[in-house]
């Protein structure tokens, strides 16, 4: 049965990046493109979940931000499991005064409620200070490019989010580090001459990544769930970027008359993050098997 929900959750997953890489062929309205008269109308056949207070397609605003969400929690994970993967290895490896030092700046770090830690930080407006990184004359150029590709405030979201959710991964990698490093096959390669980096790098780390992939898995559903918080909040992706949380926000203060608002948006998340955790559970139990 397990098996069933993991494929279900993947091929789920598979149908949301189809969307995500597709969307500007099957979007059927501009998501940006403001209509007053046809704002707040209901699902039709013109606007399938309908429009919003500005007479935007519900439909064409979801697809978009099926991208968005994707690409903050997949961008997000990945930064958490770079990290993560390099505290981890230097604790596990070296043990000592380093492992002592690293896993007490963890225990400190989970000890602080993430969310209110991430609302201050976001409030902070760290986007205003990336913009006028993007004036300087040397990297400048750099930023300034990346900030035509990626809006600021998606880029401040996506490294956020991240650097707040590298510590589990830390652990865990710590702790299969800790029984792998005195097997056999790494204790021959140390013997053999092989360096400490070389250690990590060939021996060690490829061998830990199975709890890292189920935790990478359940993150990015997380990582999606916490964009969505903070867009709903007005202070996670800026209108008119379309974001599930920001659809969502929108559609709060039209509640009682424009129920699809918050319907259709809510929908999206909730399926999402399921089929993330469904597809993490089922690679739990795959590992097990092995």
């Amino acid at each position: 049965m397990r098996n069933w929900l993991a494929v279900v959750g993947g091929v789920t997953l598979l149908i949301l990046a189809v969307v995500a890489i597709a969307a500007p062929w099957i979007a059927p309205h501009d998501p940006m493109q403001v209509n007053l008269p046809d704002a707040l109308l209901p699902p039709s056949a013109a606007y399938p979940l309908g429009t919003d207070p500005l007479g935007r397609d519900v439909l064409s605003r979801l697809i978009y931000g099926t991208r968005i969400s994707l690409l903050i929690g997949f961008i997000a994970v990945g930064i958490a499991v770079l990290v993560g993967c390099l505290v981890g290895a230097v604790a596990g490896f070296y043990g000592g005064w380093a492992d002592a030092l690293l896993m007490r700046l963890v225990d400190t770090l989970l000890s602080i409620p993430s969310i209110f830690l991430l609302l201050a930080i976001i409030a902070m407006d760290p986007a205003e200070t990336l913009l006028r990184w993007g004036e300087l004359p040397v990297i400048g150029g750099l930023f300034a490019a990346l900030f035509q590709a990626v809006d600021p405030h998606i880029v401040v979201l996506m490294a956020v989010i991240g650097l707040m959710s590298w510590m589990g991964v830390a652990r865990l990698v710590r702790a299969e580090i800790l029984s792998l490093k005195e097997r056999e096959f790494v204790l021959a390669a140390r013997v053999l001459g092989a360096s400490p980096l070389r250690l990590i790098a060939t021996h060690l780390l490829p061998n830990a990544m199975g709890p890292v992939l189920v935790s990478a898995t359940l993150g990015v559903g997380g990582a999606i769930l916490t964009e969505s918080v903070l867009s709903y909040l007005g202070l996670g992706v800026q209108p008119p970027v379309p974001s599930w949380g920001n659809i969502l926000n929108e559609g709060r203060v039209a509640l009682g008359v424009a129920w699809w608002l918050t319907l259709s948006p809510g929908m999206c998340i909730l399926v999402t993050v399921l089929a993330f955790n469904l597809l993490g559970e089922g690679i739990r139990e795959w590992l097990g098997r092995q």
